[in-house]
């Protein structure tokens, strides 16, 4: 194979698990060469897809590069670009497609823009849209404000809230900016050799902010062009992978404030307020259902004892002055608390029969609270009307949401994925495209190891260690579980890093067993699924939570000469009870086991296994116990 010894331009090409797109994107740079002379490098950061198998032959002037483990975007291109020969290089994402007239309107606009290290071009969505990232602003401690808190959103067409993002500008308009997208860089090989290549310590995200900040401080300009466009179909690498790009992304911000910006506290303080804000308003929308029915109950019974009074007393508000708004925060307290024993809230689909029993047990200990604060003890009658009509309100309430989702979803088809690549995925695959199960939308599969194949046609979504970003994204509601490798502790780490509870789980090893769930599903309205871990409800964490910080509290404070009494090594008991306090172990948890990865519970003080000797009982029966403690946690 014979490669030139110095071209025009070294197209440096990063992949990730994105066989297919890359396949587009080395198609689209075929089409682009033009009468320029072109070098293809593509840096293969260990791909689990045989991305270099496949294309390799399909390609052969392109030089593909196979690297052991995956090193980060960053660190992979700086492989290409030592192997590069280009007066230009264009780092380039895989999940990219160029226009055919891409590589000559750029390379034609550095040669005639001097004062341009870098250049950047439009790039858009799928769908035709502007992505704002491709051209942007350094992220300042306002800028990032701005952008975290949405007043950019806000304003976008104001200087002065839309920093970052640059939305004040025209995108069809060329013009000197701090930075461009890591998708599309187009750099002169002399700001290469004057700065260096990326900066290694940026694992993923940030690098190409640091590059282009490094540029300019070597006294080149940063230039978005926009006479040419590509299409990005962004983030597909970290779809496929197990990636934490959350992590990732606040890391490399650390990093480049560290680097770059003066005052860097408050940057990063800044950073971390906005990202804990943008962190609850994603919940918010992700619960926005529980917190609609959970705001409507708080609202109900309010209203109810209004209505109640109106029509035992003739009166709205006919309470002493003393008992208002006391009552109603009262009744408000009650009433979620009540919700919360009976598993109401965030656990599970809303119920009738649980929000039922949540009131009759709010009635009944309201009532008792009369026989100690007998100032309080209006009328009984009241109290009884408030929960009836509260009763009343929540039920309609809840049948109301529940038939709306069963008719959404009898109209829509489920959508499922399957964990697992074997012989027998490939027969439930086929099985269920047959439609005997009737709403079943085959979306993907999700692998298991890095060494995942299959020959179904189905794309496969990711790794399934990023199992709550792929439910997320895809917007999965069935997960189908084929693999014989997961062990139980796997099983139960999976379904405990799920806190949807519209999210259904289902082992399967026939498609016998999928049909025969369908059918108890439709009949029973039970939905078969893997064992429910008790230690992951809602209000099983909150009371563990408040007990260990209690007791905890108390052993450090009033307890604490009882520890130096009668305990055997007091500071390493009182350095317990301290990562108690601060949420690193439990009074009672699970017995640490080296051997086993599962997160589930937090380790403890006491614990099953500690009932006996724990170097005599081997590691397969601690397991077990740890097991059975999480499956069947109960305040007991």
């Amino acid at each position: 194979m014979i490669f030139m010894q110095s071209c025009d331009i070294s197209i440096i090409i990063v992949n990730y698990n994105v066989k297919d797109l890359l396949l587009q994107c080395l198609r689209s740079v075929e089409q682009a060469k033009a009468d320029l002379q072109v070098e293809t490098i593509v840096v293969d950061n260990n791909s689990s897809d045989g991305s270099v198998a496949y294309l390799e032959p399909l390609f052969p002037d392109v030089r593909f590069i196979a690297l052991p483990q995956n090193i980060g975007f960053g660190s992979a291109n700086n492989v290409g670009i030592k192997q590069s020969t280009g007066k230009f290089v264009l780092i380039l994402n895989p999940d990219t497609i160029l226009e055919e007239n891409t590589l000559k309107v750029m390379f034609e606009y550095m040669l005639n823009e001097p004062k341009a290290g870098i250049a950047g071009c439009k790039i858009l969505n799928p769908d035709g849209t502007f992505q704002l990232a491709c051209r942007r602003g350094f992220p300042s401690p306002w800028a990032s404000f701005c952008k975290l808190f949405g007043l950019q959103k806000l304003f976008p067409k104001s200087k002065l809230f839309s920093q970052y993002n640059q939305t004040f500008r025209s995108e069809d308009e060329t013009y000197f900016i701090d930075a461009v997208m890591g998708a599309f860089i187009f750099i002169r090989r002399e700001v290469i050799d004057k700065i260096g290549g990326f900066d290694e310590d940026f694992f993923m995200y940030g690098e190409d902010l640091d590059l282009c900040y490094r540029t300019q401080k070597a006294g080149w300009e940063i230039a978005y062009h926009h006479k040419t466009s590509i299409i990005h179909y962004k983030g597909e690498s970290t779809k496929r992978s197990s990636i934490n790009e959350v992590k990732h992304f606040y890391q490399a911000m650390e990093l480049f404030a560290k680097k770059h910006i003066a005052g860097s506290f408050l940057f990063l303080l800044f950073l971390r307020v906005g990202i804990m804000f943008r962190a609850g308003i994603a919940y918010f929308t992700k619960h926005s259902r529980e917190f609609f029915v959970f705001f409507t109950d708080l609202i109900g019974i309010n209203l109810s004892l209004i209505i109640a009074t109106k029509i035992r007393f003739n009166d709205y508000f006919n309470f002493p002055e003393y008992a208002y708004p006391t009552v109603f925060i009262v009744l408000s307290c009650v009433l979620l608390l009540s919700m919360f024993a009976v598993g109401e809230y965030f656990e599970r689909k809303i119920s009738v029969r649980r929000a039922v029993f949540g009131l009759m047990i709010s009635f009944f200990f309201l009532s008792s609270l009369t026989y100690f604060f007998n100032e309080y003890a209006f009328s009984r009658g009241v109290l009884l009307m408030t929960i009836g009509f509260t009763i009343a309100f929540s039920s309609v309430i809840r049948i109301t949401i529940n038939l709306l989702e069963k008719f959404k979803g009898k109209s829509a088809d489920k959508r499922i994925a399957i964990i697992g690549m074997n012989t027998n995925t490939e027969e439930i695959i086929s099985s269920l495209q047959s439609g005997e199960v009737r709403n079943a939308k085959i979306i993907g599969l999700i692998s298991v190891d890095d060494h995942s194949k299959t020959d179904s046609g189905i794309p496969v979504l990711g790794n399934i260690e990023y199992l709550p970003r792929l439910i997320e994204q895809y917007k999965l509601q069935e997960i189908i579980i084929t693999d014989t490798s997961l062990t139980k502790n796997d099983l139960m780490t999976l379904v405990s890093s799920i806190s949807s509870p519209s999210v259904r789980f289902q082992v399967a090893q026939e498609y016998e067993q999928i049909l025969t769930a369908r059918i108890i599903e439709d009949i029973s309205g039970v939905e078969p699924t893997v064992p429910k871990l008790e230690i992951t409800n809602f209000r099983n964490r909150l009371v563990k939570r408040a007990i260990d910080i209690i007791l905890s509290f108390l052993s450090l404070t009033a307890g604490i000469i009882f520890i130096y009494i009668f305990s055997h090594k007091p500071s390493d008991t009182l350095k317990k009870f301290w990562f108690v306090l601060i949420g690193k172990l439990s009074i009672i948890g699970i017995f640490p086991v080296a051997t086993n990865k599962t997160q589930i519970a937090k380790p403890g003080i006491m614990s099953l296994a500690q009932l006996s000797d724990t170097a005599r009982i081997p590691v397969s029966a601690i397991i077990n116990l740890n097991n059975y403690y999480i499956e069947n946690y109960s305040f007991s």
